[in-house]
């Protein structure tokens, strides 16, 4: 049998359709497999499905990981559908084929000898170890209308994975968390649910849209020029480490850091 790819964006939405499509196909594991637009390496003796992408079929999917391979499973499968490799989408693929075959579903991420398996377990925790960071990492500042503004510069889709904490941390606040990589606001409205939105612009518009963020307010100037005193006043030259510094704080989180500024 001619083994079948299916052909997704780079999105969640989009590898849980190329699944659904796969899984409605009664496709078996070397049967398929899912390639990233703009990720594709043309192979002989294939056919190539464009996946019609939609949420119906992305949640029908979400259900069946959660009903049949738990919420461990699906955690896993979640965030390695958010990081920034080519291959996740068929190791997504191949995790839930894997799992149709085992008599308790649920262990899924215990087989860890399976390529898939292992490569989603990997994904995943790169996933989360960026968010972790990040959490830690983000500097807010108070723009001239008086919203918290903070730009990122990930390598995963990670906006959803550190929203929900600083919906919590900041639920009488407006602010909104800028992901430049990947052209993606986290906003949040104070008291309400945060969202996330995609930036549309024209190239004409550019440059005034960036200057719209490079505007903050007088206070914030002002609070950002003594937190840097403060950097500067309790810092002991000659125990300065370079190196373990960049151990725990990688000069890549650096540029979007009121200290670093």
């Amino acid at each position: 049998m001619m083994k079948t790819v299916y052909v997704c964006t780079d999105s969640v939405t989009g590898i849980f359709s190329a699944v659904y499509d796969a899984w409605k196909a009664q496709k078996a594991e070397g049967e398929c497999e899912i390639a990233l637009c703009g990720f594709i390496e043309q192979q002989l003796f294939c056919n190539y499905a464009e996946v019609e992408e939609t949420e119906k079929k992305a949640v029908a999917v979400e259900h069946m990981i959660r009903k049949h391979m738990g919420t461990l499973a699906w955690h896993d499968i979640y965030q390695a559908a958010l990081s920034a490799d080519a291959g996740k989408g068929d190791a997504v693929l191949g995790t839930c084929l894997a799992a149709k075959k085992l008599k308790d579903s649920k262990r899924i991420m215990e087989h860890l000898g399976h390529p898939k398996v292992r490569k989603v377990f990997e994904l995943s925790r790169r996933v989360g170890n960026e968010s972790h960071f990040l959490v830690e990492f983000i500097r807010f500042r108070e723009l001239e209308g008086g919203v918290l503004y903070a730009p990122i510069t990930p390598k995963s889709h990670v906006l959803t994975c550190i929203a929900p904490h600083f919906t919590d941390r900041f639920p009488l606040e407006n602010w909104m968390i800028h992901d430049k990589t990947h052209r993606a606001f986290a906003v949040h409205e104070a008291r309400k649910k945060w969202v996330l939105v995609q930036e549309a612009y024209d190239e004409s518009q550019k440059a005034e849209y960036d200057e719209y963020f490079q505007k903050f307010s007088e206070k914030e100037i002002e609070y950002e020029e003594l937190f840097k005193s403060f950097c500067k006043t309790i810092a002991i030259k000659e125990r300065e480490n370079p190196v373990c510094q960049r151990g725990h704080l990688p000069l890549w989180y650096r540029p979007n850091m009121v200290e670093f500024s």
